[in-house]
């Protein structure tokens, strides 16, 4: 036992003890709060927790032997005697007290009340010495009470002892034997019980002074198991938290399991006493150097120590309630004795550089992690100052996860302890608290010891959780990339799927272009256009055809997805396929130093995919490209190394980061000829701007409304660039004829004039006529000898009659180089055209004076001489006329009921007379329309003809005043003669 340490983890506490622990305690209990202890005469004394007397009542009448406090209920079991009248009567009684039932017996008397007396022995169970005693509760009410007695037996009452419903059974433990082969053996008393539960498996140790036995207590009957063939006396029994029966005897103690003997502990001294507290072993022993004189000693049995030891006198009673240990003596003493905080008792290991002992008894009781840490802390502190930094960092390294890292850290990065840092990293990120910067730190303690081999562990070690990386992907390739080991970054950034990292390493620290482009091609539709969107400028740089051929893959094709599309006859599907792809404008900008490769790129993809949504935007950028006087092509870095390129496709798998090079299959048929691509040679500016005016008419049509590019943004560009062509184009198609005319004169060409006005200044459907004006105008303003073009233009202004002779002399006339004889048949034949009109006219102003002097003498006659009128029949039904009949002026006669009710004008001239009659009304009522005279006016090059035809028609004469008209109607009847 010398080997054991030993510490004062107990410490007496004081308590007014009261004066019935001083008298003679027959037997004991504790439980629910309270401690019950009983006199020898039949006294039961119920302690409250500081040690003072509650209350006491008379159990028994003669005395009580054994008590016990139910743990469910608020009850007491005790054994006891009572006096009988009879002595055939046992007088050894079992009562049940209910302690929360309390009657008032006296006036200073408080007596619980007795649920039930039970005679314990009778006829079929004979009177014997008790010797141990037990309760077990079952399901409520049910309790099982064993008896142990000295004749070798255990009678055992189960049931509802309240209704006394309880069924009795005999257990034979070590009786006496009478064998006539065999010498007579006496009995061994039952000196304890104890119970052990496993689910519904209930167990009983019986222990006697010569062997030690279980009982299945599940069985009917209960069947007896030894052992062991050694007893032990009735104090030194006990039950432990673990439900094994603990034995004490001279040598050792003893643990018993339901399949036989256990561990054993060699103390030295004879056994006294033997209890069981919160996981230690209380033991009192006779001290050997002392006789008479005993020592308790409280075994961690664990942590192999001594919590607590004392001297003693001889040990009656061990309570156990309320977190404290209360021993009784024989000698009347108490000793109460309460165990310390775990902060004392780690302050008194501290204090004696005890940390195994203190890491050991904080984790034995259970503590939490931080308590647990903080030891572990203290004691790697303590190795760290002794310069055991390999212990130490052992210890830290079991504080992880509560001991804040950069606690460790820093003290190892001061004492220049890398390896010990480097292991200590490691513990972090394996894990999973490992932040950024560990990682950082980590790999940089790598690097600076040249560790290869850890380093490709580390990097290509097994993954985390859910597949996860143990440490943060974009510290360990930044950190990797910084120090040099590109491979190890690129190993990172491939199985963590960080395209991006990938490509970054590749291209600029690596400078492996082809290999990038084929990466980029294995990915996805979507990362693709990311990764080329960000990466493409350096890739159109150095590989300028490769790049440009997977960009038209990206943009041409969608893979396995179209090519299914097809097989199963999804036609609308691949015609919505270019809607669904990224547009080629998306990567203009890749080019921005590759004008010839962006041209390329475009044109074939025009050529490739006939329908887009984009080529709008296409076009115009195109026809930039075709206008443009200068394409910068920087020299290449790289000479390809073929002129016909096929890219193989890179397939990703991130789960076993393989890449895999070949031709892909998934790519369809329709758009395997786009991989390949010869290299362009530089085109002159005049094959581009045929390039640029072939654009322009084939987006164009010829009965298009609109064209396949913007046309403002076109003619900008034509104008900016001085494509002529191309504006003369644009002009003609929106109608600016004018503007045509002006390039034309802008360049002095006549040629081209003349047959833009024959063409579109013809009498015809969208032309315009004064087209031939403005040339005109321009020859008589130029200058130059023009006469063969203006004789031409001439003998189309004379064709459609589009100017007086006059307007046309008077714009030639600011000529000086033109001479009489470019216009003189023009005016020669504009002459005779004159003069035979006004021939005609002469004619007909003859005609028409004749007419009017007929037609005065006509109304002159009828306004002075009558009229006779002679036909005789009716000019309506051809009868002969009778009266009633109607006379008109114009000679025409009517029967009265020829006419009806029409009487007032004739039915013959009326038509022509109405007809007259309107013309005049619009002739008046254009008199006051002011406002389309004068547009007439303004619209018309002659505004003299205009005039003249408003005065012929009479518009701008005064009109008459009204005066009485002469009746034209005349009545005759049969009384009346004409």
């Amino acid at each position: 036992m010398y080997q054991w340490r030993k510490f004062q983890f107990f410490e007496e506490k004081k308590a007014t003890v009261a004066e019935e622990l001083k008298e003679k305690v027959v037997c004991s209990t504790s439980g629910r709060g309270q401690i019950v202890v009983g006199a020898e005469d039949g006294m039961l004394h119920v302690l409250d927790r500081g040690l003072k007397l509650n209350y006491s009542f008379q159990a028994h009448t003669v005395s009580v032997r054994y008590i016990q406090q139910l743990k469910q209920r608020h009850m007491l079991i005790s054994v006891g005697e009572e006096e009988t009248a009879s002595p055939k009567v046992s007088a050894m009684t079992l009562k049940m007290w209910d302690l929360d039932k309390i009657q008032a017996e006296g006036s200073s008397t408080n007596v619980p009340t007795c649920i039930r007396s039970i005679r314990v022995f009778t006829n079929k169970y004979p009177e014997s010495q008790i010797t141990a005693f037990v309760v077990y509760e079952e399901t409520p009410p049910v309790l099982l009470v064993c008896i142990g007695l000295d004749t070798g037996y255990i009678y055992c009452m189960r049931g509802d002892i309240a209704r006394e419903r309880i069924s009795r059974v005999r257990l034979t433990v070590d009786p006496s034997s009478s064998d006539s082969q065999q010498p007579s053996t006496a009995a061994s008393p039952v000196t304890g019980l104890g119970f052990r539960a496993e689910g519904s498996l209930l167990q009983l140790f019986a222990v006697s002074t010569s062997s030690i036995n279980l009982f299945d207590m599940h069985e009917q009957p209960p069947q007896k198991h030894v052992l062991d063939q050694l007893g032990a006396e009735g104090q030194c029994v006990a039950m432990s938290d673990n439900q094994d029966l603990v034995v004490g005897r001279t040598e050792a103690v003893y643990f018993y399991e339901v399949d036989g003997r256990g561990p054993c502990w060699a103390f030295e001294g004879e056994k006294q006493f033997i209890a069981w507290f919160r996981g230690y072993l209380l033991v009192v022993t006779s001290d050997v150097r002392r006789p008479n004189k005993n020592v308790l000693n409280i075994y961690d049995l664990k942590n192999k120590f001594i919590a607590f030891s004392t001297p003693i006198g001889e040990v009656g009673h061990i309570l156990c309630e309320w977190g404290t240990v209360t021993l009784l003596t024989r000698d009347q003493q108490v000793l109460y004795i309460g165990e310390k905080d775990m902060g004392s008792k780690l302050d008194m290991l501290f204090r004696k550089n005890l940390y195994t002992i203190a890491i050991n008894l904080v984790q034995s009781q259970q503590s939490d992690a931080a308590a647990t840490a903080e030891v572990m802390r203290k004691y790697g502190d303590h190795l760290y100052g002794k310069h055991d930094y390999d212990e130490a960092m052992a210890q830290y390294i079991r504080t992880i996860g509560q001991l804040e890292p950069s606690y460790v850290i820093q003290k190892f990065l001061d004492a220049q302890r890398i390896h010990n840092l480097t292991h200590y990293l490691e513990k972090l990120h394996e894990k999973g608290l490992a932040t950024a910067d560990h990682t950082t730190l980590l790999l940089n303690c790598y690097t600076k010891l040249k560790d290869v081999e850890k380093l490709d562990n580390f990097i290509k070690g097994e993954e985390g959780k859910e597949g996860e990386p143990r440490f943060d992907v974009e510290t360990a390739v930044r950190v990797c990339r910084a120090a040099g080991y590109y491979q190890h970054a690129l190993f990172v950034a491939m199985r963590a799927g960080e395209h991006e990292w990938y490509l970054k390493i590749l291209l600029e620290d690596l400078g492996r272009y082809e290999e990038a482009l084929h990466y980029i091609t294995g990915l996805s539709q979507y990362e693709s256009t990311i990764t080329l969107k960000q990466y493409g400028k350096v890739l159109v740089e150095h590989k300028p055809a490769e790049t440009t051929a997977a960009l038209l893959k990206l943009c041409t094709t969608k893979g396995e997805s179209s090519k299914s599309a097809l097989a199963n006859g999804s036609e609308n599907m691949f015609k919505r396929l270019p809607s669904l792809l990224p547009s080629p404008i998306e990567f203009v900008h890749l080019f921005i130093d590759q004008p010839k490769w962006l041209m390329v790129f475009l044109e074939q993809y025009i050529d490739a995919v006939k329908t887009s949504p984009y080529h709008v935007e296409i076009h115009n950028t195109l026809l930039e490209l075709y206008l443009s006087e200068d394409m910068r092509v920087p020299a290449p870095t790289e000479e390809p190394s073929h002129r016909g390129l096929v890219l193989p496709v890179r397939s990703w798998n991130k789960e076993k980061a393989v890449v895999s090079d070949g031709p892909s299959e998934s790519v369809p048929s329709e758009v395997e000829k786009i991989e390949k691509m010869e290299v362009v040679p530089t085109e002159d500016r005049t094959q581009r701007l045929a390039k640029a005016l072939a654009l322009l008419k084939s987006g164009w049509g010829l009965h298009e409304q609109n064209p396949g590019y913007d046309k403002d943004l076109a003619l900008v560009l034509c104008q900016m660039h001085k494509f002529r062509d191309g504006l003369l184009f644009l002009y003609e198609k929106m109608k600016l004829y004018k503007e045509v005319l002006a390039c034309y004169m802008k360049d002095g060409d006549y040629a081209g004039l003349i047959s833009t006005c024959k063409r579109l200044g013809d009498a015809g459907p969208g032309s315009d006529l004064s087209l031939w004006n403005d040339v005109l105008v321009y020859f008589g303003e130029r200058g130059e000898n023009c006469a063969n073009e203006v004789k031409e233009v001439l003998v189309h202004i004379e064709r459609d009659n589009l100017l007086p002779p006059l307007i046309v002399l008077q714009k030639l006339a600011k000529n000086p180089a033109l001479t009489l004889s470019v216009v003189k048949e023009y005016i020669a034949r504009q002459l005779q055209l004159e003069t035979r009109l006004l021939d005609e006219d002469r004619k007909a102003i003859e005609k028409y004076q004749e007419e009017t002097a007929t037609m005065r003498a006509e109304v002159q006659e009828l306004r002075s001489r009558a009229r006779i009128f002679q036909l005789s029949k009716c000019t309506a039904c051809t009868s002969s006329l009778d009266l009633p009949a109607v006379h008109f002026l114009c000679m025409h006669s009517f029967h009265q009921r020829c006419l009806g009710d029409n009487e007032k004008e004739c039915p013959v001239c009326a038509p022509a007379n109405r007809h007259v009659l309107d013309m005049k009304r619009n002739l008046e009522a254009n008199a006051n329309d002011h406002d389309r005279f004068f547009q007439s006016l303004r619209n018309s090059e002659d505004g003299f003809s205009v005039i003249a035809e408003y005065f012929g028609r009479g518009i701008l004469n005064k009109a008459p005043q009204r005066g009485g008209a002469p009746s034209t109607l005349s009545r005759s009847s049969t009384s009346t003669s004409v």
